[in-house]
């Protein structure tokens, strides 16, 4: 049998079981409440009407019509709730007693007739609600006794159920678990002995099938050597990102489909072929191998024809090394160089620094006129203002010749990002540079009453350089310099001669850089979590853009507590 239809049959009788014991409880609670109704129905109402003319007997007087009209109300009722042998009888008896008593309601001895016709109506139902209870005692006994039967039939159905239901499922998946287990530790001889007509003897015949393949399988080193390959084959070849494989002698091995695309070559083409023997035929591939001669040089993208339209892509060269079999020493078998498609990311790229830089430009104009408006509110010619109106602008002053540096900042770096950065590299002298800065900042550091000193070497050659550019990097690194450190606390700015090259440090006594944040500094937009949020996060990103684009390079050094210094240099 099916273990579905095991399932089914089980849970179906179950719940069969269950709605033939709700059927029988609630078949067995509507007779005893069909007894209980019949009792308060049929004869405790009479008892109730029977006292209410009892009482309204004891009190008939002479002339009382509100108390002999009680007693025909309730006599009528009774009349039409006559429900026991003899009831009738006994009621009619009372109707004629009652018509006596109506003519003459001084009778005594009509009185004493109509009582003991009331006590026998009155016997009569006490006689029927006993007999009632009775029955409905008996009910109750045999529905608990129905219940009974059919709620252990139920508990052994479902106790059965229960016992050997979870073992038909589970002990056969406990042996195949078993069974994998073994395959998995290549135990390819392993099978599973179950049979039947189940799902679970259709899974046995599988898995032994599966099971005999591996083991012969197993025994082909052939077939486990080209099944490998074609799944790396396959991989490679479904990787949406340009894929060329080379060995240590940089011959092609393999080159994905993508890549074939692009270079616009057959695999039989490129396969097996020299790396350079293809680069005196093809310009991409020329450009693909060549090796960085300058590890400090930014690595630029790719700019390919592809996709009906101009691609960029971003070089990786993974080198491939391994640790021969007894052996310490890794060697180089190879490399892989892949193209990762950056065109999406580059095209967002040109139109978020175009939206900047026009943005930018749109803000100086209005910026500027504030300004302007500013200088002529200060002018005592336009009129005297009090010390709030004087707090005002000087506040809107401030805010202004933050949102013209904000703006600036955007522009260089738009300029940056574009290319249309105009530098005038000429010969020029450090000194210039580091008291043109120093003057820059001067009022900034007298407000926090910090003492700026300068330290060079003597006789220092001149710099190639941009020097307005150049000044501009150095007053950015002594406005944070300022900003972090404490008030009357020393910058040093340092100049040096080093390897041919000039340095320029700037070292304050802050609370210094956390080491996961060095290597983010320079970075567009990044600022130290926990740092004022005064800038944008570009000015140490524009800093190293001018720097390199002057073939220089910038560094910082630091540590959490100790400060930090910022460097930078460029060639004599």
């Amino acid at each position: 049998m099916r273990i579905k239809t095991k399932l089914n049959l089980g849970v179906g009788l179950l719940f069969l079981m269950i709605i033939i014991l709700s059927l029988v409880s609630a078949y067995a609670v509507f007779l005893i409440k069909q007894d209980t109704e019949n009792i308060l129905k049929s004869n405790y109402n009479t008892l109730e009407y029977s006292r209410n003319m009892i009482s309204a007997l004891d009190i008939i007087k002479l002339g009382s019509k509100e108390t002999i009209q009680n007693f025909e109300e309730n006599l009528e009722k009774q009349t039409h709730n006559i429900t026991e042998p003899g009831e009738k009888q006994a009621t009619e008896k009372l109707k004629e007693s009652f018509a006596l008593l109506a003519k003459n309601n001084s009778d005594e001895t009509v009185k004493g007739q109509i009582r003991q016709d009331i006590f026998a109506i009155m016997k009569l139902n006490l006689d029927a609600i006993k007999q009632k209870s009775d029955i409905a005692k008996k009910t109750a006994e045999t529905s608990n006794f129905s219940i009974a039967i059919v709620g252990t039939l139920c508990f052994l159905i479902a106790f059965n159920l229960l016992v050997n239901l979870p073992n038909n499922i589970a002990n056969p998946i406990r042996e195949l678990t078993l069974s994998i287990k073994e395959i998995a530790n290549k135990n390819y001889s392993e099978r599973v002995h179950f049979t039947s007509h189940s799902e679970f003897g259709d899974l046995a015949k599988s898995f032994n099938t599966m099971a005999q393949k591996l083991e012969e399988y197993h025994d082909s080193n052939v077939y486990k050597l080209l099944f490998e390959k074609k799944r790396l084959e396959t991989l490679i070849n479904n990787m949406n990102d340009p894929i060329i494989g080379l060995d240590n002698e940089e011959i092609v091995l393999f080159a994905n489909d993508e890549a074939l695309k692009i270079i616009g070559l057959k695999s039989e083409d490129i396969i097996g072929k020299t790396a350079s023997e293809l680069a005196n035929t093809n310009d991409l591939i020329r450009s693909l191998i060549l090796k960085e001669t300058n590890g400090n040089s930014k690595k630029q993208p790719l700019k390919i024809f592809a996709n009906a339209k101009e691609s960029y892509f971003e070089k990786e060269t993974i080198n491939i090394t391994i640790t021969p079999t007894g052996e310490e020493k890794e060697i180089n078998i190879g490399e892989v160089i892949i193209l990762r498609n950056i065109t999406l990311f580059k095209e967002l790229d040109f139109a978020k620094t175009n939206f900047i830089a026009t943005v930018s430009h749109e803000l100086k104009t209005p910026i500027a006129s504030i300004k302007l408006s500013l200088q002529l509110l200060e002018n005592s010619k336009t009129g005297d203002m009090n010390e709030d109106q004087k707090q005002l602008i000087e506040s809107i002053k401030e805010d202004s010749q933050r949102l013209l540096k904000i703006t600036g900042e955007l522009l260089n770096l738009s300029q940056l990002e574009t290319g249309n950065i105009q530098l005038n590299i000429e010969k020029s002298n450090p000194y210039e540079i580091v008291k043109y800065a120093v003057e820059a900042v001067k009022v900034q550091a007298d407000q926090k009453q910090i003492q700026l000193i300068i330290d060079t070497d003597k006789n220092l050659k001149n710099v190639k350089a941009d020097a307005e550019k150049t000044g501009w990097v150095l007053i950015n690194y002594l406005s944070n310099a300022i900003r972090y450190s404490a008030e009357k606390s020393t910058i040093f700015i340092k100049l040096k001669e080093e390897n041919n090259q000039i340095v320029f440090q700037v070292i304050d006594t802050g609370k210094g850089i956390e080491p996961r944040y060095k290597d983010k500094v320079f970075d567009k937009y990044f600022q130290i979590p926990g740092s004022p949020k005064s800038g944008t996060g570009l000015g140490l990103a524009i800093s190293k853009e001018f720097i390199e684009a002057q073939n220089g390079s910038v560094g910082v050094e630091s540590n959490l507590g100790l400060g930090s210094t910022f460097w930078f240099s460029l060639k004599v």
